[in-house]
């Protein structure tokens, strides 16, 4: 799934607009962080523990955002944005949305084709062209976040 904040994907035009999808989550803060939080915030720096809770928020709600759209049958958002909010003294509601549209990739010879559309386009074609096997898909392979707190 592209996930993108502008409004155009290089290299793609958009071909069906599914409206705005987004992922919610309102979450509150447990005492034991929030005191630790509040003792590490009177010598300055970053509170690691409230890092750590925004980034799995962001990550829950993107994953809401795009299981919203593939159930739609897009394959990227576009205008993506975060919106974060407190609601109360211990509560913040953190939000992912988009507009879920479908894009195709455009192919050498087009206007406003890129390296990548171009590259995307061909390699369709190749994999089109290739006689199906009877093999069995190769395993998931693990990946590790980008960042580790």
């Amino acid at each position: 799934m592209l996930i993108v904040t502008s409004n155009e994907i290089p290299g793609h035009r958009i071909d069906a607009v599914f409206g705005e999808v987004m992922g919610l989550t309102v979450r509150s803060r447990d005492i034991g962080s929030q005191m630790l939080a509040g003792f590490r915030s009177l010598g300055g720096g970053e509170l690691p523990e409230m890092t750590r809770a925004l980034y799995e928020s962001r990550q829950e709600v993107m994953a809401r955002m795009v299981n919203e759209a593939q159930q739609r049958g897009a394959n990227a958002i576009v205008a993506m944005r975060f919106d974060t909010s407190e609601m109360g003294t211990n509560w913040t509601e953190v939000c992912a949305y988009g507009t879920a549209v479908y894009v195709l990739p455009l192919g050498e010879g087009e206007p406003g084709a890129t390296g990548q559309s171009v590259y995307l386009t061909k390699n369709a074609g190749q994999q089109a062209a290739q006689p199906q096997q009877n093999t069995p898909p190769a395993p998931p392979q693990q990946t590790t976040p980008p960042h580790q707190f």
